[in-house]
């Protein structure tokens, strides 16, 4: 009987006690109830350049009039009107004017009374500027093969691209003289530039974002690379066969120097190739008129017939002017070179092929070479050791 009186009177105490906490609470309170309008929903923040963009989705309650996002650890803040937005809109906030920093973010919700939600809060969030802008590099192209001459113009090859390249415009002249771009996707390779006029420089710049979400793009800080010294191939078209004394003549009508710039690819059979009759003994010669005169001859390719009397030992020669260039001596006089040279002829490139003369086989000419108009090859000596024949399939010459 006495535990069940001692129980009563304890539990007695204990509502007392509550009640005068709650009236302590209420008067903290000044008589008002703590009021938490709804959270907004699916906060995003993605960076860009010296700014962010802050999206969510509003939350269901009505009550909500507007938010409010601080950041600089509450220094700065922007306010945004709920407006007519439901739950299944988007609210975007930008907040420009920042620095290249990481920074966090707080949201409040606000009902008509002022009453504040708890926070909202998205953080380590990096802005992005001219230091990242200045890590960025161009994509590479490749070394080895940086392009090549097409009929459509001309075709570029990069390295694969970063994971974050977006892409890469390229800037060129047409054959129209004008001012022509490009661009190359991240997901490819190579590009073609069509009506490329050949011999003028490219340019490229390429673009990045720094994190998938990035509402900017950053190119290249230090601006565009370029390729320079793209050879031009020559025109063919434009190649004639001279007859000068003491030149090679053909073995036949259909064997002569005018198969040598028919545009025929890689090593041909007869007749479809230079050969020469036999009657002037090597070393000899033969020329041809280009067409025009050239400024700077940079590159040359031979290719070889399908069997033997390939040129493996020869020499190029060039003149701008025929007038007074004809010699008098035959190719293999001891006082040819001499007379060639007091003659105008300028020796463009001594050439020893490793090989057997026939595959196609390029070769640099030196910088700094006279402009020239007519070609004479003086063939030394050919595979076979046969010393009275020569065969090609082809030549082509390419200038800067």
């Amino acid at each position: 009987m006495k535990l069940k009186i001692v129980s009563a009177l304890l539990l007695l105490l204990a509502v007392c006690a509550c009640d005068k906490d709650a009236d302590k609470y209420r008067d903290y309170l000044d008589g008002q109830e703590i009021v938490y309008p709804g959270l907004p929903n699916s906060l995003t923040a993605a960076p860009g350049n010296y700014r962010i963009q802050l999206s969510w989705k509003p939350g269901p309650d009505p009550s909500v009039m507007k938010y409010r996002v601080f950041w600089n650890n509450g220094k700065d803040s922007v306010e945004v009107s709920r407006g007519a937005h439901t739950t299944s809109d988007t609210i975007e906030v930008l907040v420009p004017n920042l620095t290249e920093y990481t920074y966090s973010f707080t949201i409040y919700a606000y009902d008509d009374k002022g009453h504040r939600s708890v926070p909202l809060s998205a953080a380590n969030i990096k802005v992005f500027g001219n230091s990242y802008r200045a890590s960025l590099t161009n994509r590479f192209i490749v070394a080895a093969k940086p392009y090549e001459l097409v009929p459509e113009g001309i075709r570029l090859f990069f390295e694969d691209a970063d994971t974050i390249n977006t892409g890469t415009r390229i800037r060129y002249t047409g054959n129209d003289d004008a001012t022509h771009y490009s661009v190359l996707k991240a997901e490819e390779n190579t590009i073609v530039l069509e009506d490329y006029k050949s011999g003028t420089p490219v340019y490229y710049r390429s673009s990045y974002i720094p994190v998938a979400n990035a509402i900017d793009t950053f190119s290249v800080a230090k601006g565009e690379d370029s390729i320079t010294n793209i050879l031009a191939p020559l025109d063919k078209s434009l190649f004639s066969i001279v007859r000068l004394p003491n030149d090679a003549n053909p073995y036949g009508g259909d064997t002569d120097l005018d198969n040598l710039w028919d545009g025929s690819v890689g090593p041909q059979g007869y007749p479809n190739i230079w050969h020469s009759n036999g009657d002037r003994p090597l070393p000899h010669h033969f020329t041809f008129d280009m067409g025009r005169v050239y400024p700077g001859l940079a590159l040359f390719e031979i290719t070889g017939r399908d069997g033997y009397h390939n040129p493996v030992q020869f020499e190029v020669w060039g003149t701008d002017n025929l007038t007074n260039a004809v010699t008098t001596l035959p190719g293999n006089n001891p006082g040819w070179k001499a007379e060639a040279i007091a003659k105008g002829w300028k020796l463009l490139k001594e050439v020893t092929r490793p090989d057997n003369g026939i595959a196609p086989y390029k070769v640099e000419f030196d910088e700094g070479l006279p402009a020239v108009r007519y070609i004479r090859i003086r063939v030394v000596k050919v595979a076979s050791n046969d010393n009275a024949y020569s065969n090609l399939s082809e030549l082509t010459f390419w200038r800067k």
